[in-house]
């Protein structure tokens, strides 16, 4: 074990939430591949082996923000959803607004999350990534439930509405849409959806 330096100390109170704060950070400063782990150890303080307690290397930390970011998004939901009460309009809107509103302000992050569920050897990041999305499956299900969305595969349903919400999403983290429009056009796209999903007849 590397002597720790009195400017380096080898322990750290909560080590492995400083290591995830700080490269989330850098994450968003800087993106992915500039992060390192004997960068961040100097960040927050620590011997520049102190990180390989928890993360024996750089891939094992950015799995870990991944998991941690499904995490924070599954919990964001919840939260709306709990917020929404019973109404299913309400319950769509306010999730979808969660959603967009965490794709906005975690660019970096929630790219970060959907490229690292398709390496090989990501079964955890493929399974924190269920969580959120079975709420939404769940939410189309109720929808259907009470009559208000048509019939169907609701996979199918939620994907249109997902690619729907994720391109809003896009082209404000792109520049392309001013970030202010946000809430407009969620509600504009909540209220197409609505529209358009609904039983025929």
């Amino acid at each position: 074990m590397p002597e720790a330096t009195p400017e380096r100390p080898y322990h750290h109170g909560n080590l492995r939430t400083a290591l995830l704060d700080a490269a989330e950070r850098g994450l968003r400063e800087h993106g992915a591949d500039q992060l390192s782990l004997r960068d961040l150890a100097r960040e927050i303080g620590v011997s520049h082996a102190a990180p390989r307690r928890h993360f024996p290397d750089r891939q094992a930390l950015l799995d870990a923000l991944a998991v941690a970011g499904f995490a924070r998004l599954e919990a964001t939901l919840r939260t709306a959803l709990a917020g929404a009460g019973e109404g299913f309009p309400a319950r769509v809107r306010a999730t979808m607004t969660a959603y967009t509103r965490f794709a906005t302000e975690n660019a970096a992050l929630l790219e970060l999350m959907y490229s690292s569920k398709h390496r090989p050897g990501a079964e955890r990041i493929v399974e924190a990534a269920e969580a959120p999305f079975r709420l939404m499956d769940d939410l189309i299900r109720q929808g259907q439930a009470q009559g208000a969305l048509e019939a169907g595969d609701p996979e199918r349903i939620g994907i249109v509405l997902f690619a729907t919400l994720q391109g809003i999403a896009t082209i404000i983290n792109g520049n392309i849409v001013k970030p202010e429009l946000l809430d407009g056009l969620v509600e504009t796209a909540v209220d197409q959806f609505l529209r358009g999903a609904r039983p025929v007849g």
